[in-house]
């Protein structure tokens, strides 16, 4: 069974940083991508960054040289390093994995908070 186990998320000034992880379990191999989406309260989920399993990375455009996505193979987890965080970025942020068969799995989210 895949759980996917988000952390990290918080209240922080705007211009500071939070460093989300993302442990995931059940699932070693056969994942084709692992992500970090956000959503805000009657806003559909977007995605924020993207990383494959051949270590390939994307950002949406709002998060460009704010945002970093990494993931540790070893410890079979996740991470987004956000600095510079504004107010926008307020959001829940959940980790997503997606398998070679195309199945999605959904972490349960953590609540980020950027706010003076």
């Amino acid at each position: 069974q895949v759980q996917l186990v988000e952390s990290g998320g918080g209240l922080v000034q705007p211009g500071g940083s939070l460093r989300l992880s993302c442990a995931a379990s059940g699932i070693t191999f056969n994942i084709y991508a692992m992500d970090w989406y956000r959503q805000v309260p009657g806003n559909e989920r977007e995605l924020v960054a993207r990383r494959t399993s051949g270590g390939s990375t994307n950002y949406a455009d709002s998060v460009k040289g704010r945002f970093t996505i990494s993931r540790d193979n070893a410890k079979n987890t996740l991470y987004l390093q956000m600095n510079s965080l504004k107010p926008e970025d307020t959001a829940v942020y959940y980790c997503k994995l997606t398998s070679i068969g195309g199945v999605g799995y959904w972490g349960q989210g953590t609540q980020v908070t950027v706010s003076s």
